[in-house]
């Protein structure tokens, strides 16, 4: 490589502006993306620092316009080296342009404004001030005799105090600072979100086996070694406790950690446990914070203010100097996978991180992703598990209702009779109740109202998804039919895209026990800056019998009185369009049962379904991971999906529906010439097909999935894909590695 292309300023509004330099002969051996370079810039040739982003062959301008990198930067290895090479790996293994990378790596410069708290004091000696004191007394000056008398007996004064309290006006603070009496002292206030004093009386006592896996941690980070770990733990076996013990151990070490937590589970409770241990020591960044605020916990912890940050994905681009540990909470969580390009994975972006600042990575969860599990029996993760609850507590009992028999018993509530019987109980006893409705994927699928059966695609064990044309359609292998008019299974009139609204059960139990104190938690009820908490606190405080939400409600949070948990059609889930469907329910059921009884009080799940023979239900019923995973796996490696292969993923998006669809098919003739080239792999491009959503915002989607048995066939494919995204400025093209979701 000849050239380099260099940004010299990590701003915003620069990140879109590289100089490409040339490198000298004798650096083309060492100068590798996100090193820092000493380069002259502009007619002045002024001497700057700036960051390599790319390298390439090919001049973009006249040669001789291009000037010379002049030498390396030997001072160690900066923060923002090591987010740029962090950049340049999320491109190569998840797609998308380098600036989109560095948008996301960067606590890049803003226009932010600074707070400044600003004090006035006396420019002055003390002998001085009292005869100024006496001189303004005797002229009556007496705004300005106010501030003297004050600042002789107390300084400095807050500004605010002075305008304020003392009624001392701009004007004469401006004269008294241009005579040299008094000076303001100006001084920058972070907006800073962590806590004020750590109580270490919280400390909790680990058992014997939560003490079992922290010294395993522990010695081994002693002994500089830097594993993956995954901590396996049934729902309240007090995985965070280990969490707490082992961070305060690396802390302690003069090392800096990084807890990354959904963003669902980032509660009052989660704030509390951490503040209550490392006090000031730790912030927390969350969708709420303002520009400002975000910023600001950024500073902090590059000034090295902060040992630990605790947030959603975007956490993991804390620019800590000393980072020695990432924690992943709840590593199974969808929310981990960006959206946005670069399309990347926090798991797989952690374990990079910690690999080049020689830190370890924890990954904990009851209901680990099957990625995960696969790897730590591979032995590629270090498997650590808690097999019981925490504070002698025992599982919940599990009840399977079967809603084909409460339809068949003429019961049209949403409520099965069990279900209505045991929360009748709960009010009696005063203890607490939590009602989950899984609506995740609910509004594509199709099912029977009869026989529960959703309609599935006869080629790829996956639900048909239902479009605005009234066809059902497999995102998979294009596979389409007509809406049925009658149950392919039973013959039932009583189908269609099935669902039911949180708001409608809350309706439902306020009629059925007009008496109960219900709260409703869902997107609606949680848009306020505040209201997640309320609620939360409120059910806490048992300020309520009932807590109606979506999975909001299933994560992490641990209420003593709660006995009794509903989950409403559990199925739902099941009938999306995606083969991980089954995970996800297996997940999201253990994650709710895993609330009820988590104390002293037993517990007990009621668990609604047409589907109860399904594996996903009976081995979350009886909280058996690793029953589910066996099953699973034998289906993943049938059909050739990740963890046994991987996916790509191509959306092509445009305004003209034609246009669209016929770049996507030269995009997949491209992928199935590239296939052909790879003799011996397994390579199967599936489509062009309509997105499930085929038209958003007036532009058409088109999508081509690719399974290889190498995540390196893909990302060469990709490569060779990468040209598209200059051929037509009218159709972006989007690519997602072993996508979470459908399309």
């Amino acid at each position: 490589m000849l050239y380099a292309d260099i940004i010299v300023d990590i701003s915003h509004e620069s990140l879109d502006k590289t100089y490409q330099y040339k490198i000298p002969e004798h650096l083309q051996n060492k100068v590798r993306v996100g090193m820092p370079v000493e380069v002259t810039f502009g007619m002045g040739n002024r001497c700057l620092t700036g960051y390599v982003v790319g390298l390439s062959d090919e001049p973009k301008i006249e040669e001789y316009r291009i000037k010379d990198i002049k030498d390396l930067v030997d001072k160690g290895v900066p923060i923002e080296s090591r987010m740029i090479a962090l950049a340049h790996w999320m491109k190569e293994n998840f797609g998308g342009t380098m600036n989109d990378a560095l948008r996301t790596v960067l606590s890049v410069k803003k226009s932010v404004k600074p707070v400044e708290k600003k004090q006035i004091a006396l420019a002055v000696d003390r002998s001085t001030a009292e005869e100024l004191l006496k001189k303004f007394a005797k002229k009556h000056n007496v705004a300005r005799a106010r501030l003297m008398k004050e600042l002789l007996t107390y300084q400095p004064i807050p500004k605010e105090l002075v305008t304020g309290k003392l009624n001392v006006n701009a004007a004469t603070l401006k004269a008294l600072e241009e005579q040299g009496i008094i000076t303001t002292i100006v001084e920058e206030v972070y907006r800073t979100t962590g806590g004020k004093n750590n109580d270490n009386s919280t400390r909790v006592v680990l058992n014997k086996n939560q003490q079992k896996l922290c010294n395993q941690i522990c010695e081994e980070y002693k002994a500089g070694k830097r594993n993956t770990y995954l901590i396996h733990g049934v729902t309240g076996s007090g995985k965070t406790e280990v969490y707490l013990q082992t961070i305060e151990y690396i802390v302690g070490l003069g090392k800096q950690v990084i807890v990354l937590i959904p963003e669902i589970a980032l509660t009052y409770q989660t704030v509390r446990r951490f503040t209550e241990r490392f006090g000031s020591r730790v912030a927390f960044l969350h969708s709420k914070l303002s520009a400002g605020e975000r910023y600001d916990q950024y500073r902090l912890a590059k000034e090295g203010k902060l040992d630990i940050m605790i947030g959603p994905r975007s956490a993991l681009f804390t620019p800590f100097e000393h980072l020695g540990c990432i924690v992943i909470d709840e590593e199974h969580e969808n929310s981990y996978k960006s959206e946005q390009v670069p399309k990347y994975h926090a798991r797989e972006t952690a374990i990079e991180l910690a690999r080049m600042t020689d830190s370890c990575v924890i990954l904990g969860s009851a209901t680990p992703s099957v990625e995960a599990y696969e790897r730590a029996e591979r032995g590629e993760y270090v498997l650590l598990e808690l097999k019981e609850r925490a504070k002698n507590a025992t599982l919940p009992e599990v009840e399977i209702i079967d809603l084909k028999e409460e339809m068949a018993a003429k019961n049209r509530s949403m409520f099965s009779r069990a279900l209505q019987k045991e929360m009748e109980e709960r009010l009696v006893r005063g203890e607490q109740t939590m009602l989950f409705l899984n609506r995740r994927g609910y509004s594509g699928s199709v099912s029977c109202r009869s026989c529960g059966k959703p309609i599935m695609c006869p080629h790829c064990s996956v639900s048909l998804t239902l479009h605005y044309d009234q066809t059902l359609h497999c995102h998979y292998c294009g596979h389409t039919i007509p809406l049925p008019e009658k149950c392919p299974e039973c013959a039932s009139p009583y189908i269609a895209a099935f669902g039911t609204g949180t708001q409608k059960v809350e309706e439902a139990v306020k009629k059925l026990f007009p008496q109960a104190r219900v709260l409703r938690m869902d997107a609606d009820t949680t848009k306020e800056k505040e209201s997640y908490e309320k609620i939360l606190s409120t059910f806490a405080n048992e300020g309520a019998d009932i807590l109606v939400g979506t999975q909001m409600i299933v994560k992490g949070h641990d209420f003593p009185k709660v006995t009794l948990v509903g989950i409403l059609a559990a199925d739902l889930s099941l009938n999306v369009s995606d083969y991980r469907s089954a995970e996800r329910t297996f997940q999201l059921l253990a994650q709710a049962a895993g609330r009820a009884g988590r104390d002293e009080l037993p517990g007990k799940v009621i668990i609604q379904t047409y589907q109860p023979k399904h594996y996903s239900i009976t081995t979350a019923a009886k909280e058996d991971y690793i029953g589910f995973f066996r099953q699973e796996m034998a289906f993943r490696k049938m059909l050739k999906y990740p963890p046994q292969a991987h996916i790509l993923a191509v959306l092509c998006i445009g305004r003209d529906e034609d246009k669209t669809r016929q770049f996507c098919e030269h995009v997949a003739t491209t992928a199935k010439e590239f296939a052909k080239t790879k003799k011996g792999e397994y390579i199967s491009v599936i489509g062009p097909t309509k997105a499930s959503i085929a038209k958003s915002n007036d532009f058409y989607r088109n999508l081509i999935y690719i399974k290889a048995d190498t995540y390196g066939i893909l990302t060469e494919l990709a490569e060779k894909l990468e040209p598209f995204r200059e051929q037509d400025k009218n159709v972006i093209l989007q690519l997602d590695f072993d996508p979470m979701g459908s399309y």
